[in-house]
């Protein structure tokens, strides 16, 4: 019987759209035949109707609410404007139809009629979506602003905000869980909107719990209903938040299960509360790691860039949002030491040089010296051997050097440790030994051989 209850219940999302469909189609009907009076008969009938079938979403609502388990005083407006509708309905058709038994209705104005049905039919969907949605479904997607102007409370969006230098000091609950909580759960759990009668938004309501109970247990937060239903699958209708809400991601659900494993503080930092630091490592500042210094420079003059590409020369810009440029000579093998000087107009905005197989000899280190913000040197496949490179280390900013293909001399590696930024150097094909050092600098600076042999895989044997 309760699989039969909660069959018929569910049927109420389905079923509801019927009696609407009738009386909004009734409604327009009698609109558009308001003064010639053609088709009363058709119009009673549609209200008839939506009479029987607003009787059937009752009784599938009523359903649903024993079913479901909702509160009574959720759903008490919404089944009795219902029920309304359906008493309504009926009486439309008798104030239209041709029916003489009820002789009072007919001297109510249709007009009047028509617009309480319209009334009743706007109000009870109103509440069903309520309850279905929430309240602030419709206003949900406006800025918060605008929602607070029409007077719906909101709950801002708080950014979880960890360093490497204080993430210890920071407030277990306030600093970590409530930004989670706020920021996809407590827009279904607050005072305005407490789905199964769960708040979110206080410590004490968090505490308290919902219509079923306690949500947390105390160090344990494997059978805690709130770590639970976050771990569902999405398609399981106990999952929460439900689908088509911002879901938790699966280092918030590690947060949130710490957090109450190691008995939920409101009121100590993470370093009193023991957790460990690679719970919340994914939360520090992500390092950016640019092609480009971080500090901003002007524009290069569209003139330059012009004269310089007409010699057959790239030149492009980096990104959207810097006025760092790109120089590559890839269509200028004849590039040489004595052409870097057309380069000059635009030498505070080149972070990216490309001279592999070019001309250039080790002179050119000299030249490349005065571009302030070179970041990225590319100088393979030219007959460069490393001398005078050491002038290269007043570079501030330089981190990656490809010296492939070159004659590089071992002799000149240990000038790289005085480089301040470098972090690789690639010397595949030079005079340098792969068996030499595979780092300089304690670690800091990558030096990569290249000749990489990639590992079989069944696919190779395959002939075709």
């Amino acid at each position: 019987m309760d699989i039969l209850k909660q069959l018929l219940g569910r049927l109420h999302p389905l079923i509801v759209h019927l009696p609407i469909g009738f009386i909004l189609l009734g409604l327009l009907l009698r609109w558009y035949d308001r003064k010639k009076n053609e088709f009363t008969k058709a119009i009673a009938l549609v209200f008839l109707w939506g009479g029987y079938s607003a009787i059937l979403a009752c009784i599938t609502g009523y359903a649903q609410y024993v079913g479901e388990g909702y509160a009574f005083e959720t759903v008490k407006w919404h089944l009795w404007s219902g029920i309304a509708t359906a008493v309504f309905s009926f009486l439309t058709y008798w104030r239209i139809g041709a029916n003489k038994r009820f002789a009072r209705i007919k001297t109510i104005p249709i007009m009047v009629m028509t617009l309480v049905m319209f009334g009743l039919i706007s109000f009870t969907g109103h509440l069903g979506g309520n309850i279905t949605h929430g309240e602030d479904y419709l206003v949900e997607p406006l800025p918060n602003p605008i929602k607070a102007a029409l007077g719906f409370e909101t709950f801002e969006e708080k950014e979880i905000v960890l360093t490497e230098a204080t993430w210890e000091e920071a407030l277990i609950y306030d600093d970590v869980i409530k930004p989670i909580l706020n920021n996809t759960c407590v827009s279904c759990h607050n005072p305005k909107k407490s789905k199964g009668e769960l708040m979110l938004h206080t410590e004490k309501a968090i505490v308290k719990g919902g219509e079923n109970g306690a949500i947390l247990v105390t160090n344990n937060a494997s059978k805690s209903e709130m770590v639970m239903r976050m771990k569902l699958p999405m398609q399981n209708d106990d999952h929460m938040p439900p689908e088509g809400k911002k879901q938790p991601s699966k280092e918030e659900i590690k947060l949130v299960s710490a957090w109450i494993d190691t008995g939920h503080p409101f009121d100590r930092t993470i370093a009193q509360s023991g957790l460990e630091k690679e719970l919340f490592r994914s939360f520090f500042p992500k390092k950016t790691d640019n092609d480009y210094p971080d500090s901003p420079v002007a524009a290069a003059a569209a003139d330059s860039i012009k004269t310089i590409e007409a010699i057959g020369i790239h030149v492009d810009p980096i990104d959207k949002v810097s006025n760092f440029l790109k120089v590559s000579c890839i269509n200028h093998p004849s590039f040489s030491d004595a052409d870097f000087d057309a380069l000059l107009p635009i030498s505070l905005q080149i972070a990216v040089m490309d001279l592999g197989g070019t001309q250039v000899t080790d002179k050119i280190f000299e030249k490349l010296a005065t571009l302030p913000n070179l970041t990225l040197l590319k100088l393979d496949n030219t007959a460069i051997s490393g001398e005078n490179i050491a002038q290269l280390a007043s570079l501030e900013y330089l981190k990656s050097i490809n010296l492939t293909h070159t004659d590089f001399e071992e002799q000149h590696l240990p000038k790289l440790t005085k480089f301040k930024k470098l972090q690789k150097v690639y010397v595949y094909g030079t005079k340098i030994d792969v068996q030499g050092a595979k780092t300089l600098k304690d670690g800091l600076i990558t030096v990569d051989y290249g000749n990489y042999n990639l590992p079989p895989i069944a696919s190779d044997s395959i002939v075709y």
